[in-house]
C-alpha cells in the first residue's frame, strides 16, 4: 500500500514545526521537494534546511522534481485551475513511481496548512494508484499575520470571512461581515475598495527572515502597500502576503 502524508509546515519559520510533523517526516520513506523555478528556490532551500535539520532516518530519500506552470492565460479560470491539477498529479505520480515499487511512505511538505486554501489533498485524490492520504496540520499565514500584529481575528461574538483577491475584487466587500482575511492576492485588491472606515493589517514573508507587516488606516496605507509589494517583489523575485481588513463605524 502507498500512502501519502500532507505535512503542514508553517510559513516560512522552522520553529513552527509541530513535533507531529517532525515524526511524520522522520517516518517517510520518499520526501517529495517541489521547485518552482529559480525565482522562486527559496521555497524549495527551506523544504531543504527542514529536512537537515530534522531528517534523523537514514533510509528516508529525498526526490526533487519540477512543478507544472499553470496557463494564466486560459480564458476559463476553473478550467484552468483543473488542467494544472491534472498535470501536477501525473508528475507527482511519475516522481513517485520512479523512486518507489507501489509501496511505502511518501511525503510532502506542505507551505502553511493542507487543508486551506491549498489545493494538495484536490491534487492527492488524483494519483494513479490512489494512496491512503494522510494530513499532519500546520501554522496558516493567517494565525502568522495575527500573531505578527497581535491582533484577536475575530471581534467578540463576530464572524469572519476567509476570501481571495480575486474574489474581493470582482465582488467588492461581502456582505454580512465586518472582519476579511484575504489570501492569495496576485495584486493589491484592497485598492479596488472604497477605504473609508476600513483598517488593514498587511503582512509579506511572513515567518521567514525577510517578513515585513504594516498596519493602519486604509486610506493612509493602500499606496504604500502597493510601492512596498512591488519592491519587495522585485527584489525577491516573489511575494507570498495575505492581509486582514476591518470595517469600523
Amino acid at each position: 500500500m502507498l500512502t501519502l502524508s500532507l505535512i503542514g509546515i508553517g510559513c516560512g519559520d522552522p520553529e513552527q514545526l509541530t513535533r507531529a510533523a517532525t515524526r511524520a517526516i522522520n517516518t517517510a520513506d520518499l520526501i517529495l521537494i517541489p521547485r518552482k523555478g529559480t525565482a522562486k528556490s527559496d521555497l524549495a532551500d527551506l523544504r531543504r534546511t527542514i529536512c537537515a535539520d530534522v531528517l534523523t532516518s537514514d533510509t528516508t530519500r529525498i526526490a526533487e522534481f519540477d512543478l507544472p506552470v499553470r496557463d494564466a492565460a486560459e480564458a476559463d479560470y476553473r478550467k484552468g485551475v483543473d488542467d494544472w491539477h491534472d498535470a501536477v498529479a501525473a508528475t507527482w505520480s511519475q516522481t513517485i513511481a520512479s523512486h518507489l515499487a507501489g509501496e511505502g511512505k511518501v511525503a510532502l511538505l506542505i507551505w502553511g496548512d493542507p487543508s486551506l486554501y491549498d489545493s494538495s489533498l484536490r491534487i492527492a485524490r488524483r494519483l494513479d494508484p490512489l494512496p491512503t492520504i494522510e494530513v499532519v496540520p500546520g501554522i496558516t499565514s493567517i494565525q502568522a499575520l495575527c500573531a505578527a500584529h497581535a491582533l484577536p481575528l475575530n471581534d467578540i461574538g463576530e464572524p469572519f470571512l476567509v476570501t481571495t483577491g480575486r474574489r474581493l475584487r470582482e465582488g467588492g466587500w461581502p456582505q454580512g461581515v465586518d472582519t476579511v482575511v484575504v489570501v492569495l492576492d496576485g495584486g493589491t485588491a484592497f485598492q479596488s475598495l472604497d477605504p473609508s472606515g476600513l483598517h488593514i493589517w498587511w503582512g509579506a514573508y511572513l515567518g521567514m527572515p525577510d517578513q515585513i507587516i504594516m498596519s493602519g488606516a486604509l486610506a493612509e496605507l493602500s499606496a504604500r502597500i502597493a510601492a512596498l509589494r512591488q519592491e519587495a517583489r522585485e527584489r525577491h523575485g516573489w511575494i507570498m502576503d495575505s492581509y486582514i481588513l476591518k470595517r469600523r463605524p
